[in-house]
């Protein structure tokens, strides 16, 4: 009877601390798969955005000045890339060293994954931003003037935002839904589709760095509340 009595006190003075383990270890792995997770992301956006200086694969047009603005504020590398890759970097080390609560400060690092977490999602946010402008306002490319009313000859510039053609909505959906308009633009060979593609490419993985990030702001909370290990070794 004693035996069962105290079995039953421990059990009753344990169950708290299981609830509190059970969310530990979430928080844990949950780290374990966001981090790299946004590793991955973030050197997509550093890939997808090098391309975009690299149209069709030339080197010339980079060296001649001939890149889109906003391929040139390279958000993908420095948004998307560098800011989201410190971020993961922190996360998934602490994620993977705390899963055996090897001395891993655990409040401490779940404070400053939520803090980093907030930077990487401001940084997803900017990607978000300029590659949403980039791929709304069109590529820099070497196009006929003469055809829309303003200059004659063929000189470098953003024909999909001569707003002598049509209203901006207009001219908008024509660009990225028409494809015949897609031969405004002599040279680059291929640039629209280029521009096209790679910045949706970056639209696609900020936001899915922004969700991650805000994940990982809400679990890093959680972590500095209940700890970031899934489970401590006791002593026999």
């Amino acid at each position: 009877m004693d035996d069962a009595s105290g079995t039953g006190l421990i059990q009753g003075v344990d169950a708290p601390g299981s609830t509190t383990s059970r969310v530990a270890m979430c928080v844990g792995t949950c780290s374990r798969i966001v981090g790299p997770c946004l590793l991955v992301l973030g050197t997509l956006s550093v890939a997808a955005n090098i391309l975009l200086l690299f149209p069709g694969g030339a080197l010339k047009y980079l060296v001649e000045g001939h890149i889109s603005k906003h391929a040139k504020a390279v958000p993908g590398v420095w948004g998307g890339g560098i800011i989201v890759l410190l971020a993961a970097t922190h996360i998934t080390a602490v994620g993977w060293r705390c899963a055996g609560c090897s001395d891993c400060g655990t409040r401490r690092n779940a404070f400053i994954s939520a803090v980093l977490s907030k930077l990487a999602l401001l940084g997803a946010a900017a990607c978000f931003i300029f590659s949403g402008v980039g791929l709304t306002n069109g590529p820099l490319c070497f196009y006929n003037a003469s055809e829309h009313g303003h200059r004659h000859g063929t000189v470098w510039g953003y024909p999909f935002l001569d707003t002598g053609i049509q209203e901006p909505d207009a001219r908008t959906e024509n660009y990225l839904y028409d494809r015949r308009t897609w031969s405004t633009c002599l040279e680059p060979e291929g640039i629209v589709a280029w521009n096209v593609v790679l910045f949706s490419f970056l639209l696609l993985i900020s936001a899915a760095e922004m969700v991650l990030a805000s994940f990982q702001i809400l679990n890093g909370c959680l972590g500095c509340l209940c700890g970031f290990c899934d489970g401590k070794k006791s002593s026999p």
